[in-house]
């Protein structure tokens, strides 16, 4: 049996799905570590979900700790959860322990862009505003592709015409 395939993303199956999460390396599973971005983040970023990284300040979405806010203060990429400062639970022997949550019961409200890197990822994508006031994306989409969707439509109205 294969330890772990790509191919198994692009499955319907749930099995196959859990299979590809569970059996997932580090570099993969570093990427599943995403949470949304707040709505101010999203309109500044154009992006709606980045994965987290120590240091940023977010919101608890469900869970026991519902509405609580922190900053992250530890990531198991290998547990694949995030542990906040003031989020903890006493054990029976009165000790403090951090609760792990999962990164999609979060919500990113403020980034640590400390480094290039990251500040970098994040304005790949950026939409930057034209002369006329329309907003298009950095890279531009070749003419072929342009094209292309055109005869495209018009085989799929052809087609429509004839059905109707």
């Amino acid at each position: 049996m294969k330890f772990w395939s790509r191919k198994w993303k692009s499955s319907t199956n749930p099995g196959k799905q859990r299979k590809y999460v569970y059996n997932a390396p580090m570099h993969v599973r570093r990427k599943l570590l995403a949470a949304n971005l707040s709505e101010e983040l999203r309109k500044k970023y154009s992006k709606r979900s980045f994965p987290v990284r120590k240091g940023d300040e977010v919101e608890i979405m469900r869970g026991e700790f519902k509405k609580k806010k922190g900053k992250i203060n530890r990531i198991s990429v290998k547990k694949t959860k995030i542990y906040i400062d003031g989020i903890t639970r006493k054990k029976v022997d009165g000790s403090d322990i951090s609760v792990s949550i999962q990164p999609s019961n979060l919500r990113i409200i403020s980034l640590d862009l400390g480094d290039e890197e990251r500040l970098n990822a994040f304005n790949k994508n950026v939409k930057k505003v034209e002369k006329n006031g329309k907003k298009t994306p950095k890279k531009a989409v070749s003419s072929k592709l342009l094209e292309s969707e055109k005869k495209g439509d018009k085989v799929r109205n052809k087609t429509k015409a004839r059905s109707s």
